[in-house]
């Protein structure tokens, strides 16, 4: 019975090779083909570019999971990367970039740019940034998230949710940017020309904390392009991709996001490919 078995398989194996048009030596070559070490090290490799890229929620590109794989012990370029990634249709999350025209914009009299685009600093707690975006949920509609950033660790110090732009919402940002610095006298905090950021509930608290305000020119977001380009990241890695029922769901995500990815894991290439928490961490160990 198996002799009958065996040359029925044979007879299928001709004819399937013929039908192909290869030789029957090549099938049974590939039946007892051993992967080569070279494959093993190619095959092994592709998996750990997929353990990175799903490690960063499917959001880093070729040159951050080289960054990862370098630091882990695994010799790679940005090119070996991309061929890995391009093999598997890995892709990170992309937004449009966008095209700003130029505008001169003047600031009030009293109003001043202190900033003037000099985002570089000796140590943390010497330049902040803040700014609103708007984040859309099915319930109640446009919600809004002010945030403050330290220029030095890239690190999201301070936040404030709700469903209403006001100056107490870009108020207690700053409040919760300052619940573990001491001294505040002297810090630069940097903002644009909105309302909630002229007016005078903002002003009064900054006044009480000793912090200077510089303001952006009308119409020039790269005036304050680091909180800017945040903004951009947290939506095009987590709002654009979710749809939230309600603000508290909206929270939740935000929270999780800011807290256990950007300043936490997230590294940045500004600083040197750390994460804002490992560089304000440099930075306090410097001070000590």
């Amino acid at each position: 019975m198996t002799f009958i078995q065996n040359n029925l398989a044979d007879y299928s194996v001709s004819q399937l090779c013929s039908a192909l048009k290869f030789p029957r030596s090549t099938y049974y070559k590939a039946l007892v083909r051993v992967p080569s070490n070279k494959q093993k090290e190619f095959e092994e490799f592709g998996r750990k570019v997929k353990q990175a890229y799903e490690d960063s929620k499917q959001r880093y590109g070729a040159v951050k999971i080289c960054r990862i794989l370098n630091g882990n012990g695994t010799p790679c370029s940005v090119k070996r990367v991309q061929r890995h990634m391009a093999e598997q249709g890995l892709c990170s999350v992309v937004v449009r970039k966008y095209n700003h025209r130029a505008n001169h914009g003047s600031i009030p009299d009293n109003k001043v740019n202190i900033l003037k685009r000099d985002f570089e600093t000796e140590t943390i707690n010497q330049k902040w940034c803040t700014d609103i975006t708007y984040i859309h949920v099915q319930k109640e509609g446009w919600t809004y998230l002010a945030s403050v950033m330290d220029l030095c660790s890239r690190k999201i110090i301070g936040y404030a949710y709700g469903t209403s732009m006001t100056a107490e919402l870009a108020v207690q940002a700053v409040k919760n940017a300052c619940l573990n610095v001491a001294d505040t006298e002297g810090i630069i905090l940097h903002s644009d020309l909105g309302s909630q950021y002229t007016g005078q509930v903002f002003e009064n608290y900054l006044a009480s904390r000793g912090i200077l305000h510089s303001f952006s020119r009308k119409g020039n977001p790269y005036d304050n392009a680091c909180i800017e380009s945040f903004h951009s990241v947290l939506k095009k890695e987590e709002i654009y991709l979710h749809t939230y029922q309600d603000s508290a769901e909206a929270r939740r995500a935000i929270f999780e996001y800011i807290e256990g990815w950007y300043n936490r894991k997230r590294i940045h290439s500004a600083i040197g490919y750390m994460t804002p928490q490992q560089k304000e961490d440099e930075e306090l160990k410097k001070a000590a």
